[in-house]
């Protein structure tokens, strides 16, 4: 049996599916019994715990072969200290998993998480990669790209042919559709662990521009679309204007500098590439159309 963290969230409940198509017992957990409902209707246990309730959560990771966790952005967005924030979360979630004495945990990591500075709220999980390797279970980091689904926050600006960007348009950096994260840690937990940290970097079919972005938006909408660099000095203001603190904005606009930079990057060495199937052009048709049918 495996169990999934953030079946409600668009990685865990890929993971989930796609452990449940291949026959495989499940265990999602949740904070709400009435959120797992579908789950159990499909044949998957049910745990209800927070990741930070060390007792709750221990006893949803006990028994397992395996279990997917990960730190959810939405649990630190409006924090004025969302690094301090995250690593009592990473720290709750290692207390359990060493309490559970869990085999393997496989964790949604990130690009540049091999770096323990200047990568924005990558920090966290580098901390958190840490955190799990030091309970002696086998962890396995999905280290992924850039979400490809997180160009949806700039799709208003096709009302006028642009298509903003943090990250020049120029710069080519990995991107991954969520689809394919939640496969591969689907894979990742049926294949198992092996002692300390394996480091898995994940990245879509090919690498994308802003350009490219905006040519893929220009076929799908019929419509003439231009990628337009934003100045790194509208991070801040943009995010806090959304209601995230501004701790966590100036977190992002760090972040953004290192993918120009090139300091958010693939480790590579013994870390083993892998290349998900989803094309960005897939992953933005599915945002128009949901945008539409709001």
């Amino acid at each position: 049996m495996y169990a999934i963290a953030g079946v409600t969230g668009h990685t865990g409940s890929v993971a989930a599916d796609a452990l449940l198509a291949q026959g495989r017992k499940v265990r999602v957990i949740v904070r709400d019994a009435a959120k797992g409902a579908a789950w159990a209707a499909r044949g998957a246990e049910v745990a209800v715990a927070s990741l930070d309730d060390v007792p709750a959560l221990t006893a949803a990771l006990t028994g397992v072969a395996g279990a997917f966790v990960l730190l959810p952005p939405q649990a630190s967005i409006g924090s004025p200290t969302p690094l301090d924030e995250n690593r009592k979360l990473a720290s709750a979630i290692a207390a359990a998993v060493r309490a559970a004495r869990l085999p393997h945990a496989v964790l949604l990591s990130s690009v540049g998480a091999q770096h323990a500075a200047a990568t924005g709220p990558i920090q966290a999980l580098h901390h958190a990669e840490g955190e799990l390797v030091g309970t002696g279970a086998a962890v396995t980091a999905v280290r992924a790209a850039y979400f490809q689904e997180n160009w949806g926050a700039a799709l208003g600006g096709l009302a006028h042919g642009v298509l903003p960007t943090f990250v020049p348009a120029g710069v080519r950096y990995p991107q991954v559709a969520t689809r394919d994260i939640g496969r591969t840690v689907a894979a990742a937990l049926v294949e198992g662990g092996k002692p300390g940290l394996q480091v898995i970097e994940l990245s879509g079919p090919r690498d994308y521009t802003g350009h490219d972005v905006a040519a893929a938006l220009a076929a799908l909408t019929g419509a003439p679309v231009a990628a337009q660099d934003a100045p790194l000095d509208a991070v801040v203001p943009t995010f806090t204007g959304f209601g995230i603190s501004r701790a966590v904005a100036e977190l992002y606009r760090e972040m953004y500098a290192g993918i120009a930079s090139g300091h958010v990057a693939w480790q590579g060495g013994a870390a083993r590439a892998v290349r998900g199937t989803v094309d960005i052009a897939d992953t933005l048709g599915a945002l128009l159309a949901a945008a539409a049918a709001r």
